[in-house]
């Protein structure tokens, strides 16, 4: 049986540019792509998947939007970026909350084309697990083969158009900031080993120390949140300047320093990333690598629902932001 992926290849297009072609969708495809699509199928004599037509055309006018804690304000950003988005257009979006977990991720994108939303936007970290990322790359695959459309905010891994915050770059900026100050004796609260968010900022941080022939960070890893960076603060020996790879460990630590009378910054400094809107009234204001939320989650809406062409992948540089949680040495 020829396939739609038989279509596709002989055509030198995207899978999700012959879906769209050939299964009824209502996104636009360019003229040019759409007669090579169409070629191709007549050469190998492609049936159109009617059902799959049917679904097109009779998607609904809701945004699928699955996120991994919608308590943390970081992804309370995306969302409110996406929601916004939608809301200029006349279109809802039902959330969905993962709790950082892969199989709820999956699941949820079953769902979402069960009943027939418009597009699916996923907004979080992958894991390290290549089967886990395989099967949702799978479990996408089946949605966009019927005309769904997919956006991402975060590691291009899944063959979709994604926005892609460049954790390493911002978190290597940052190190150098710090550095810059005087600071030579880190700690990294980073998160959990298997998240690649986390992963990619420890590393970034770590190799710009390096490369300026520092010291290499003690390195502590923990849960994602407020309270794993709360008991990771308690291991971070004789740092003299502390990096939480997100600004919800920042909290966390700001808290288990304060709960045991070490100051900040006059004993450790401490900086995060994100920049989360609820941050920038702390005392002391939190140091960080501020990313632009809700203009990413934005983004991710237009993306999904543009002009068809190939994937897209948008690097999101972050800003270092010095703020009154870190001091100078010099």
């Amino acid at each position: 049986m020829v396939t739609l992926e038989d279509v596709a290849k002989l055509a030198g297009v995207s899978l999700a540019t012959a879906s769209r072609v050939l299964n009824g969708s209502t996104r636009q495809v360019g003229a040019g792509l759409r007669s090579r699509v169409e070629q191709a199928a007549d050469q190998l004599g492609y049936r159109t998947n009617f059902a799959a037509q049917t679904l097109a055309k009779g998607a609904s006018n809701v945004i699928g939007l699955v996120v991994h804690d919608l308590t943390d304000p970081y992804f309370a950003a995306l969302a409110d970026g996406v929601m916004r988005a939608a809301a200029g257009q006349g279109l809802l979006v039902m959330v969905g909350t993962t709790h950082r977990d892969p199989e709820q991720e999956i699941a949820y994108v079953a769902t979402l084309h069960a009943q027939r939303v418009r597009a699916v936007l996923l907004a979080g970290s992958r894991v390290s697990d290549a089967a886990v990322t395989k099967r949702l790359r799978d479990e996408l695959k089946r949605y966009l083969d019927t005309g769904g459309r997919v956006a991402c905010v975060g590691q291009d891994l899944l063959g979709v158009d994604t926005v892609a915050p460049a954790n390493r770059e911002g978190a290597a900026a940052l190190a150098r900031s710090l550095a810059g100050l005087g600071h030579t004796r880190f700690a990294v609260l980073a998160g959990p080993e298997h998240l690649v968010t986390a992963r990619d900022r420890a590393e970034g941080f770590a190799d710009a120390l390096a490369e300026l022939g520092l010291p290499a960070p003690k390195v502590v890893h923990g849960p994602f949140d407020r309270d794993g960076g709360h008991a990771a603060a308690r291991e971070t020996g004789e740092a003299t300047c502390v990096f939480a790879v997100n600004d919800v460990m920042a909290v966390g630590a700001l808290a288990s320093y304060r709960e045991r009378g070490i100051r900040v910054p006059g004993q450790v400094s401490v900086a995060g990333f994100d920049d989360i809107s609820t941050l920038r009234d702390h005392v002391p204001a939190l140091t960080t690598v501020r990313l632009p939320l809700a203009d990413m989650g934005s983004r991710a809406f237009e993306l999904a629902l543009g002009d068809e062409g190939d994937t897209r992948v948008e690097s999101v540089a972050g800003q270092v932001v010095l703020r009154e949680s870190v001091r100078s040495l010099v």
